[in-house]
């Protein structure tokens, strides 16, 4: 599956090719050709099987960059989205969209720590099951186009398509001491499918 934003970018660097082709031959339209490829395969949406039970799951596919406190009783999951992986955004959490924040700032290199605070920023919590998780959809030096398509109030369930952010950009996630997390730096997850984090206050079904 494609988001429809890129099959309207495709769209236009097609046609843009076309014109260049028949005015000037298909070898001088080959950039425009190859742009629509990549269009493409950016804005690719494939399906994910959303793991079960008491867990947070990650919003976004990339790379762990850190995880660390960002407060006594908070701890912040940051993962850096490289322009090759798919950035369609999915909620962590089930549960009512409780706040939706935009918050203008700088468009520093998404991987920079910095960025959590000083970059434009979609902020969403999203409260569930007597918890709140707070994602941010951080926009980075190429990215600079946040999309949310939720707002407060709505309901989502884990794992849901709730946005993207266009080219190279950074998630955060906030939770609380009632999770454990469950990746470190360096490690790759994928958006709906990879496990961030678990309630230590639940139990798992068995067999989970």
């Amino acid at each position: 599956m494609i988001v429809l934003d890129g099959i309207l970018y495709a769209a236009a660097f097609i046609g843009a090719g076309a014109i260049v082709a028949w005015l000037a031959g298909p070898v001088f339209a080959l950039p425009a050709w190859i742009l629509a490829l990549f269009c493409l395969y950016f804005f690719r949406d494939p399906d994910r099987a959303i793991p079960a039970g008491p867990v947070a799951v990650s919003p976004a596919d990339g790379k762990v960059v850190a995880v660390k406190a960002e407060s006594p009783s908070l701890l912040r999951v940051s993962i850096f989205l490289n322009v090759f992986d798919v950035h369609v955004n999915r909620a962590p959490i089930a549960g009512a969209i409780r706040d939706v924040r935009y918050q203008q700032g700088r468009f520093h290199v998404a991987s920079r720590e910095e960025c959590s605070e000083a970059n434009e920023q979609n902020i969403v919590t999203v409260d569930g099951d007597g918890t709140s998780v707070v994602f941010k959809q951080i926009a980075g030096l190429i990215a600079r186009r946040i999309v949310f398509r939720k707002k407060p109030g709505d309901l989502v369930a884990a794992g849901e398509r709730v946005g993207l952010i266009k080219f190279g950009s950074r998630v955060d996630v906030l939770f609380g001491p009632e999770w454990e997390i469950l990746v470190q730096p360096g490690m790759h997850v994928a958006g709906g499918s990879s496990i961030l984090a678990r309630r230590r206050d639940r139990e798992q079904p068995h067999g989970a």
